[in-house]
């Protein structure tokens, strides 16, 4: 079951204010009243709980809604972390990595809505983005842009072609796709992605879409994982809308390597 804390976090902001809100303009005063009245009469247990319960309730909410409101904010206009659960973007992203992406590359964007409020920047050819998959977009993903509105991608023989023009693999040697029980054993290789230069996973003897050639819409974008023969991306299921992108990652902040039960140390800091 898919958790949407994004819209839990802003109805308890939501909430919490309002009882924060109706306590300085309306309820402090009536209830110091009510308490001062109590301590001067023969009241019940049971009225003293329920005045008690209400002061709580205030308490609480009065405590918890900065709190709350600042994550709120830092989560949805400056940074978010994510974690990699498959081997997709694998070398340059491994599973088990958490990353931060950030928010406001793109465009801030309203909670719940995602309705762009103030326009930054737009997507480019190279960036790692994370976004919301569009056949379920309460299920997040993160890929590498290769195409933007108007492109037109070219796949062939396991090479890119982006308007015509070919992005150069350079081989680094053997390696191993560790996302399977089983590692499987891959070339890897550093591509030059429109000037983006950065390591990539092929399987010599395995093409998992194939050849193909697409324009990518208006509005829309062509993502792929850098694991390109392990990969589910926008050869399988389309083009990502503008409006389901998240944010751009940018740094490696944690890494658990599943297989070992341990941490990957080294690869804390890493920048993507």
């Amino acid at each position: 079951m898919n958790i949407n804390f994004e819209l839990i976090l802003t109805v308890a902001v939501l909430i919490t204010g309002m009882i924060w809100l109706l306590d300085v303009l309306f309820l402090a005063s009536r209830r110091k009243r009510k308490v001062a009245a109590a301590a001067a009469a023969n009241v019940s247990e049971e009225q003293l709980q329920k005045l008690g319960t209400m002061s709580l309730i205030v308490e609480y909410s009065r405590s918890f809604f900065p709190i709350l409101l600042i994550v709120l904010l830092i989560r949805s206009f400056l940074v978010q972390p994510f974690r990699v659960p498959t081997g997709s973007l694998e070398p340059t992203v491994m599973p088990g990595d958490f990353i931060a992406v950030n928010q406001y590359a793109y465009g801030l964007r309203l909670p719940v809505l995602h309705t762009k409020a103030l326009k930054v920047g737009e997507p480019k050819v190279g960036d790692i983005v994370v976004f919301r998959w569009p056949p379920n977009p309460s299920i997040d993903y993160v890929k590498r842009v290769i195409g933007v509105p108007g492109d037109h991608v070219v796949y062939k023989n396991k090479v890119l072609y982006i308007n015509g023009k070919k992005a150069p693999q350079t081989l680094i040697g053997d390696a191993f796709d560790i996302e399977p029980q089983t590692p499987v054993p891959v070339l890897e290789k550093q591509e030059d992605l429109m000037g983006v230069k950065h390591m990539i996973f092929v399987r010599p003897n395995y093409n998992e879409s194939g050849d193909f050639s697409v324009v990518v819409p208006k509005g829309e974008y062509f993502m792929m994982g850098d694991n390109r023969d392990n990969s589910s991306d926008s050869r399988f299921w389309g083009f990502v809308p503008e409006h389901n992108i998240i944010g751009k990652a940018f740094l490696v902040w944690m890494s658990w390597d599943s297989h070992d039960k341990s941490v990957r140390w080294k690869r804390i800091g890493t920048v993507i």
